[in-house]
């Protein structure tokens, strides 16, 4: 179990990483709007937004507390 100074570490972490990855939808999605999208700029993106759901994931399941059934 993480110390109260750890999980709210976590938590931070956790909605600073929600955040970019909320900010990363609205990028992939202007850059999809604009004609002469830059095709490598738009998979890099999604890439990132990919890294950051399992980054997102990954301390989720560290704020959870395991339930031994």
């Amino acid at each position: 179990m993480a110390t109260p100074e750890e999980e709210r570490e976590l938590r931070a972490e956790l909605a600073r990483l929600q955040q970019e990855h909320r900010d990363l939808d609205a990028a992939i999605a202007a850059l999809q709007a604009s004609p002469g999208a830059d095709i490598i700029q738009v998979q890099r993106l999604k890439k990132r937004k990919l890294y950051l759901r399992d980054r997102v994931t990954f301390i989720e399941d560290q704020l959870t507390p395991d339930i031994i059934a």
